[in-house]
């Protein structure tokens, strides 16, 4: 009798592993139409390698994912509760819940570029809350709609592969199955291999693309959003990075008509203590978190041009006055220079400051005669870069007695980049700019491109990635090293400031 009892019971758990494993298979076909949608938002290979690559890892990780799922959910059910008809329906609802959320991870995947998860938890739910806020009603209309659909259609799938498991099996596509799914899994790994050993672009771009594949490392991130040439890698370990193709050049200004208040900005090579203790004595606050390149050309780009121009010979680049210049309301903004000196780099700088307009930038050497000449006027006084460090974008000297200002930069980090956007806001003219308008920042986080490193700022996270492949995070405030991970999710925003939309 108990052995009778035994056969049965194993009876049954061995028909609910066959249909189990019936019931994953077609759960694969299902999962394969969705992680299509991943494919979309990345673009397409081009070559026959990364299109092998994009088929057998698209085969080879869904299959392998649904298995994964099978083994972590609905077989620990099949033996801990053997009853066929509820663990069809379990086994239903589970199948439902990850579709659901495969599909939820694929729309955040093309709306943000990067898959949900601890790192983009932020930017989630900010994405969730826009759409409840601007479309509630169809939010819940289509999330209910889909969930209703995905699990009337695994009730009929599991009931199905019950009462058909006999005639599935005699049907010889199991094995096959199994073998094409094994051979592309296998061969995708294979294939990532070599694409790493060879530096392959059209294969290892797509790391990361499908959930929990590869992790992105720094310098196939930096790949894929264009800004490093892997290919020249074989040639150099040392490789400057370059503009993504995709890059974003400020438009023309835009321009309104409004009252200009007064502003003199002044910039000196250096601000030695006894500069410093002058501008305290002025009623100047000191900001802590201002950062410069420490390479005197990157420095006057990020300063003047608002820009990221990343050129070996970038003296060339300073030969020319900016071209947002031309496009200035008459008599509303100045650059000059108390001294020769400034025009080596700066031969179009003028010597003769134009006292008429409201908005004055001023290279110098003597703060102290410079004071003397400022009035109450808001006043801001910088470094032209930041003292030698272990990094190419350091802390630089920026002091301000404009009380506005002060309020806005406490808390935040700011850059040389952000001097031009603030200044024509504050004229009235607006752009693309890469950086941010101090009073009206934007949500993206921060970023700089320098030939040799890119570096991203949010909040207080400082990252910063070398061509050469390492990478590191740091405090913005005080330059401490925190153990983390390289933050895809906060670089690939960082890049969206350059990108085409």
């Amino acid at each position: 009798m108990v052995l009778e009892q035994n056969l049965s019971l194993v009876n049954k758990v061995n028909r609910l592993l066959n249909w189990g494993h019936w019931f994953t298979f077609f759960n694969i076909l299902l999962a394969l139409l969705i992680t299509a949608a991943y494919w979309w938002a990345e673009p397409l290979p081009q070559s026959v390698t990364g299109w092998f690559y994009l088929l057998t890892t698209w085969l080879g990780h869904t299959a392998f994912l649904c298995f994964l799922f099978f083994i972590l959910t609905i077989f620990p059910v099949t033996l801990i509760f053997p009853y066929q008809r509820h663990v069809r329906g379990i086994a239903a609802v589970l199948a439902t819940v990850g579709l659901v959320a495969l599909i939820f991870d694929a729309y955040v995947y093309q709306a943000l570029g990067y898959h949900v998860g601890s790192a983009s938890s932020e930017q989630t739910i900010d994405l969730l809350r826009q759409q409840v806020v601007t479309n509630l009603r169809n939010f819940i209309l289509i999330t209910s709609v889909v969930a209703a659909l995905l699990l009337a259609i695994e009730l009929v799938l599991s009931n199905l592969c019950w009462k058909k498991v006999p005639r599935l099996q005699a049907s010889g596509v199991g094995q096959p199955a199994l073998y094409v799914f094994l051979g592309c899994f296998v061969a995708s790994h294979s294939l990532h291999i070599w694409a790493d050993a060879q530096l392959e672009l059209d294969v290892l771009k797509q790391d990361n693309v499908l959930p929990f594949t590869y992790p992105a490392t720094a310098n196939t991130f930096l790949a894929k959003y264009n800004v490093l040439d892997l290919s020249r890698l074989k040639e150099s370990k040392a490789e400057q990075l370059q503009r993504p193709t995709n890059w974003r050049e400020p438009a023309a200004l835009q321009c309104t008509s409004q009252q200009v208040e007064p502003l003199t900005v002044l910039i000196l090579p250096a601000l030695s203590a006894t500069d410093t203790e002058l501008l305290l004595q002025h009623n100047f606050k000191a900001h802590q978190q201002h950062f410069a390149p420490v390479e005197t050309q990157s420095a006057l780009l990020n300063l003047l041009y608002g820009s990221m121009q990343l050129k070996k010979d970038m003296v060339s680049a300073l030969q020319q006055a900016p071209n947002w210049m031309e496009q200035l309301p008459a008599g509303t903004l100045s650059i000059s220079a108390s001294n020769t000196e400034f025009q080596k780099l700066l031969p179009w700088i003028p010597l003769t400051e134009n006292s008429a307009v409201p908005v004055k930038v001023k290279f110098s050497l003597d703060l102290s005669s410079e004071l003397a000449t400022i009035n109450a006027e808001p006043s801001l006084i910088l470094t032209i870069k930041a003292a030698e460090s272990q990094f190419d974008l350091a802390p630089a000297q920026l002091y301000s007695n404009w009380p506005a200002l002060n309020k806005v930069i406490s808390d935040t980090v700011t850059q040389h980049l952000d001097l031009v956007p603030t200044l024509l806001a504050q004229i009235g003219c607006h752009s693309n700019w890469p950086g941010d308008n101090w009073f009206k920042p934007s949500a993206y986080p921060k970023l700089n491109l320098l030939p040799h490193q890119m570096v991203s700022f949010k909040k207080d996270k400082m990252i910063l990635v070398r061509d050469d492949g390492s990478y590191g995070v740091w405090s913005a405030g005080t330059l401490v090293p925190l153990n983390e991970k390289l933050d895809i999710p906060q670089l690939t925003d960082a890049l969206k400031r350059v990108q085409q939309h």
